[in-house]
């Protein structure tokens, strides 16, 4: 779907966003629970690699969401 007003690509937008986000998050809890349950961390070496893994899902999630959209719009498979 080609949209044609920038509502159209506002909810294409909001449509790929929830998906990428679900479809992401098993993999981030995954690794959240990787490191509560690291006793060679410290509390504070946790929260730095807790931020760091979020940071990260939010960049993953936004490449593809971007990336899912524009091949929408433009055709690519």
């Amino acid at each position: 779907m080609v949209p044609t007003t920038k509502d159209d690509l506002a909810k294409m937008v909001t449509q790929t966003t929830l998906e990428t986000y679900e479809e992401l998050t098993p993999q981030l809890v995954m690794l959240l629970d990787q490191v509560k349950h690291n006793d060679q961390l410290t509390e504070a070496q946790k929260n730095d690699e807790i931020m760091l893994n979020m940071m990260g899902y939010v960049k993953s999630c936004t490449n593809e969401i971007i990336i899912e959209v524009l091949a929408e719009i433009l055709g690519l498979s």
